[in-house]
């Protein structure tokens, strides 16, 4: 065990996670936390929270990368702020032990604990798709999808390998809910941006496939509406596979199930895979003493007070977000959870601080959260959308500027939304930035190839291309 750092002795709220519920929480206790004598603490293996539905638009070139993310010590200045992943927390001792970058541990003490660790990605073991896939639920992956496609559709404009200039021009994304259909939507206007300015590309040479396996895409809006953004998405040449499945995608060929009968769908070959395919709850809930549910999560009252599990709750145990099964009392959430997006995220942080307050310093009164979905907006590209808020059915450029207004005024803090919305204008202005951003996974490479030594493979680099460099020197 290491030397615990220099942490501030004083009683303890400790928030593990900064994402958008933890940011929330850490914001509206800092201040009162700190007048009545105690510290607030927040731990992340990021020193940002992320702002997750603006990740398509990143990969749009719509909005620069670094304005969807907001800076922890930045807007957090009266929070004592450690950069490190908590893999471990024991309520019965009220510690929780903290990996650093470098691998070192320590564990922090504190009076209150709030879990906010958020959620990952949920994978399931098909052959191949950790080394063909990549997901979409951080900026990095954002960044990442953005310079293989750009890298791609340049790559095959100078192939002469008809096999390879086809593989190089296919993009898959396998997951219909509202980030894999957003995403996919993003990349088909960036692909088609792209192709504009390459007069060795066409517009009928690119593939864009999205594979769902349910006979419904986007479940958060009515069948009437899936069924009208599956016949949007056809006809921008979207091939859109409901009722199949991913069975595997080594060496980058996916292989189809038909999901209604078993059998074989086909297959095809790609270098773009995107995994957009659900959400799991953040692993750190079960290397708890707290309940866990079936699906990982830690279970919570309506009053987000964790449970002790047999129908009380645990002091100085908080939590909300996606990491937490949060009782919906309006009987709307499915399995009568609150689904995981922002607009129950940074609800219930606003609650689980005044509850949080009220317990530990008798201010207020303890209040069960309950909130009644507003509904939900997609954006499918510029000026294209669909969405049911507040029950009215929107679709085409209405439903685009609900999208942009509501998630604008939803990214926290003012400075971040200025920074979105001046990208947005200038956007529209000049157009979507189509500038890819080369060698970001090696950048030392250049320095390598300089200097003689063996240049780093990147996980979407052709080894040919390599072996072609080295061979050159």
């Amino acid at each position: 065990m290491a030397i615990t750092p220099q942490l501030s002795p004083k009683p303890r709220v400790l928030i593990v996670g900064g994402g958008y519920a933890g940011l929330y929480v850490a914001k509206n206790l800092e201040k009162k936390v700190k007048e009545r004598g105690g510290v607030v603490t927040l731990v992340d293996p990021n020193p940002y929270m992320t702002y997750q539905p603006f990740l398509p638009e990143v990969v749009g070139g719509n909005i620069e990368p670094r304005h969807i993310v907001v800076d922890h010590r930045t807007h957090l200045k009266n929070s004592e702020i450690v950069q490190g992943k908590v893999i471990k927390v024991e309520h019965s001792r009220k510690t929780a032990t903290v990996q650093t970058q470098d691998g070192s541990e320590f564990e922090i003490p504190y009076q209150d604990v709030v879990m906010t660790a958020g959620a990952t990605t949920r994978v399931f073991p098909i052959p191949g798709l950790g080394e063909a896939g990549i997901g979409m639920k951080t900026v990095q992956e954002a960044v990442q999808l953005r310079n293989q496609i750009l890298d791609r559709l340049e790559a095959a404009s100078t192939m002469t390998d008809a096999v390879a200039r086809s593989r190089a021009l296919t993009f898959a994304v396998v997951g219909g809910g509202f980030n894999g259909v957003e995403t996919i939507s993003e990349m088909e206007d960036l692909i088609r941006s792209v192709i504009k300015k390459n007069p060795r590309l066409a517009q009928s040479d690119a593939r864009i496939v999205l594979i769902e396996a349910m006979g419904k895409i986007m479940p958060e809006v009515g069948e009437d509406q899936a069924v009208e953004v599956v016949e949007h998405l056809k006809s921008r040449g979207i091939e859109v596979l409901l009722n199949t499945s991913l069975a595997g995608a080594e060496g980058g060929v996916l292989k189809l199930i038909n999901m209604q009968d078993k059998s074989d769908a086909g297959s095809f070959e790609t270098d773009t895979l995107v995994w957009t395919a659900g959400v799991a709850a953040n692993a750190v809930a079960k290397q708890t003493d707290f309940p866990v549910e079936q699906r990982g999560r830690i279970e919570v009252t309506p009053t987000l007070q964790i449970s002790d599990g047999d129908g009380g709750v645990l002091e100085g145990a908080w939590g909300a977000g996606d990491v937490c099964a949060v009782p919906d009392l309006t009987g709307d959430g499915p399995g009568g959870h609150c689904v995981p997006n922002a607009q129950h995220a940074v609800r219930q942080a606003k609650r689980l601080a005044a509850n949080l307050l009220a317990v530990r310093f008798g201010e207020g009164a303890v209040e069960e959260y309950v909130h009644k979905s507003l509904g939900a907006v997609a954006g499918l590209g510029f000026g294209k959308g669909v969405g049911n808020p507040m029950g009215l059915k929107l679709s085409g450029v209405p439903a685009w500027l609900a999208h942009r207004g509501y998630h604008g005024l939803a990214m926290p803090t003012y400075e971040r939304k200025a920074r979105v919305v001046s990208d947005w204008l200038l956007s529209v202005v000049f157009g979507r930035d189509t500038t890819p951003i080369e060698g970001l996974e090696n950048p030392h490479n250049p320095f390598l190839e300089a200097a003689g030594g063996e240049l780093k493979p990147g996980r979407f680099d052709n080894p040919k291309v390599l072996e072609s460099a080295k061979s050159s020197k």
